[in-house]
């Protein structure tokens, strides 16, 4: 059967609904967005406004390309927003909301009621300060300009070099607290997994009769500043353990590798809570390779063999389908 290619970048976004009748889970939505969403203010000049100065806040969720379905999810979901290919590399696709009136009446109050849980929460809290104090236009002068400046001051990354050089005696606002919180709903898991999640074969040569072990690992990657949500996955699901990555100290990952942990916990769990991009073949491969182990096929050279070849078509050995 012929596939027809849709572009769905260049449809509005009522159209993609009409195509694409499916519900997400709005915890997964936040999950995913405390992976790969991204809340930015850009300022920029520009003569045609009285401070010289334009402001466009975005929320974003940017995946690679073999993704784009569950970016047109994302797009229906919220009945906003547009998507876009990476022009550079085409690897990667980017749904995005710029729209002032799009983000004050769809991104905010859906984060507002379903809160992001990693310190990325910061980030929307001054977000949403900017955006208010640009629907009550007061941006459009010197001093709310100088206002919102502070402000992004202590976002993301802080102000550029251009930004800094304008504005030298910027003084950023307090960055707000964000504190752990018990994860309110098992899809934020799914979302957060979709994001940052991954599904690891291992087979490593033993001395067992094969010459080989097969061994299973699910890990969760994040920012070392997020390693107390990280260490309370241990309680929430029960097993695991938090490791700091040697070879970047400003990250971390929960990992667990106990196959009767992933057999018994790991597996149920996004049965129950699934995962619904390109990472839910990882899962179901990974998933497939427990149920050989789990029947001693791994134990055999023909098991094994077909081990290693589920394993060579996982993750980065995925071709685009």
């Amino acid at each position: 059967m012929t596939r027809h290619l849709i572009n769905y970048s260049t449809l509005p976004c009522s159209t993609i609904q009409s195509q694409i009748k499916l519900t997400m889970n709005p915890w997964f939505v936040t999950g995913l967005t405390d992976g790969e969403g991204t809340f930015t203010v850009s300022i920029y000049k520009s003569k045609d406004r009285k401070t010289e100065w334009r402001i466009q806040p975005s929320f974003s969720i940017e995946l690679h390309k073999k993704d784009l379905t569950l970016l047109n999810r994302i797009q229906s979901f919220f009945s906003a927003g547009t998507i876009r290919i990476r022009e550079k590399n085409g690897q990667g696709g980017i749904y995005s909301v710029n729209d002032l009136k799009e983000l004050t009446n769809v991104i905010i109050p859906h984060f507002d009621k379903y809160t992001l849980l990693t310190q990325k929460r910061a980030d929307f809290e001054l977000f949403k300060k900017i955006v208010i104090m640009m629907c009550n236009k007061e941006h459009l002068a010197s001093e709310g300009l100088t206002k919102i400046i502070s402000i992004r001051a202590s976002m993301n990354k802080g102000l550029s070099e251009t930004l800094l050089t304008n504005f030298p005696d910027i003084i950023p606002v307090v960055r707000p607290l964000v504190e752990s919180m018990e994860i309110p709903d098992c899809n934020w898991l799914a979302g957060f997994t979709e994001a940052d999640g991954c599904f690891y074969v291992s087979v490593v040569k033993s001395k067992t009769t094969t010459g080989f072990t097969v061994q299973l690992k699910f890990q969760l990657t994040q920012h070392s500043r997020d390693k107390q949500l990280m260490e309370y996955l241990i309680t929430y699901l029960e097993c695991g353990r938090y490791e700091a990555r040697s070879k970047n100290a400003q990250a971390g990952n929960f990992v667990v590798s106990k196959l009767s942990d992933i057999t018994k916990k790991i597996i149920p769990f996004f049965d129950k809570y699934p995962i619904i991009g390109s990472k839910s073949k990882d899962f179901a491969d990974f998933k497939l390779v427990s149920k050989l182990i789990e029947n001693k096929a791994h134990l055999t050279a023909e098991g094994l063999d077909q081990i290693k070849k589920i394993k060579e078509r996982m993750n980065t050995g995925r071709k685009e389908e």
